[in-house]
């Protein structure tokens, strides 16, 4: 590469350095002056996230998670999902409700006082949610009928299933300078806050790319028993999110992380392992509003 190419890529990397020294500033400022209380912190989440996510992915802030069961979550700060492909935001008033099915990503926004029971509380009420095969949708050669296709063997329409429950990514943004506790941090899959006046990124564990597969593709335990797609592939076993860290050498000649860079592939990367999201079940939704409409009025 030539040395003008170079000092391109270099200003692309010190560009994100200032981002991050942004974000934490704008941070920074609602810690201090309480400016607008939670308004204001999940903005700047919201539009970090907004800068390092694919397009088809929408934001919301402010909502609830439901699933075909009839769960509702406690509320999420910001829900990452794909709009394109499950256009079903449920309303009633100001407040939606997005089905799991369609949730790549659930993000809690919280200050440096959250209480370590609150957040159990809300990660609790995601994992109650469970998403659902009951689905019908044309493929490319056959029609794939979910759970009604799949056999003792995990046969999926003679094929490997290669999803029997997905679930969101739990990320926590905060406030806090200090390092979360181990126990918060393994509650969530990522862990998002200042540090030094840049950002910090904490992965809840250090598993293969091939674990955060089956993590986010095989989650409810109904279906462990079936047999998942064989997956054999070298590089998911051996790589993992921690192979996606950037670097640069600082003013002490130090090797120094570019925490948003890294992000952007470590997200991204996370995201592409479960590409789109699962086949929606409209039927097992159809079935979950008539059961629960009558129930009401019984």
């Amino acid at each position: 590469m030539s040395q003008d190419h170079s000092k391109i890529i270099k200003k692309i990397a010190e560009n994100y350095i200032q981002m991050e020294q942004t974000i934490v500033k704008q941070l920074e400022m609602e810690s201090h002056h309480n400016v607008t209380m939670g308004s204001f912190r999940e903005e700047v989440w919201k539009a970090m996230f907004t800068q390092i996510i694919p397009k088809k992915f929408s934001i919301e802030r402010s909502v609830f998670i439901i699933d075909s069961e009839g769960t509702v979550s406690n509320e999420v700060d910001l829900a990452i999902f794909d709009e394109q492909y499950t256009p079903y935001i449920f309303n009633y008033g100001q407040m939606k409700f997005i089905p799991v099915e369609a949730v790549a990503a659930v993000v809690q926004c919280k200050s440096e006082t959250t209480s370590r029971k609150k957040l159990e509380s809300w990660v609790d009420s995601i994992t109650d949610l469970k998403t659902s095969l009951r689905s019908i949708a044309r493929m490319h050669s056959y029609m794939a009928v979910g759970e009604y296709d799949i056999d003792p063997d995990g046969e999926f329409n003679g094929q490997k299933t290669t999803q029997t429950a997905t679930r969101p990514i739990r990320i926590l943004c905060h406030t806090n300078e200090k390092e979360r506790p181990k126990s918060i941090r393994k509650m969530f899959d990522l862990v998002i806050g200042p540090e030094a006046g840049r950002l910090k990124v904490t992965f809840s564990s250090e598993n293969s790319l091939l674990d955060w597969y089956n993590s986010l593709n095989h989650a409810n335990k109904k279906y462990q028993g079936f047999k998942k797609e064989n997956i054999d592939f070298k590089a998911a076993k051996e790589f993992k999110l921690e192979h996606y860290k950037v670097f640069q050498k600082n003013s002490e000649d130090q090797q120094e992380e570019i925490a948003l860079l890294s992000l952007t592939f470590q997200l991204n990367q996370m995201l592409m392992l479960v590409n789109n999201p699962i086949l929606f079940p409209h039927l097992a939704y159809v079935e979950m509003f008539n059961n629960m409409v009558k129930d009401a009025n019984e």
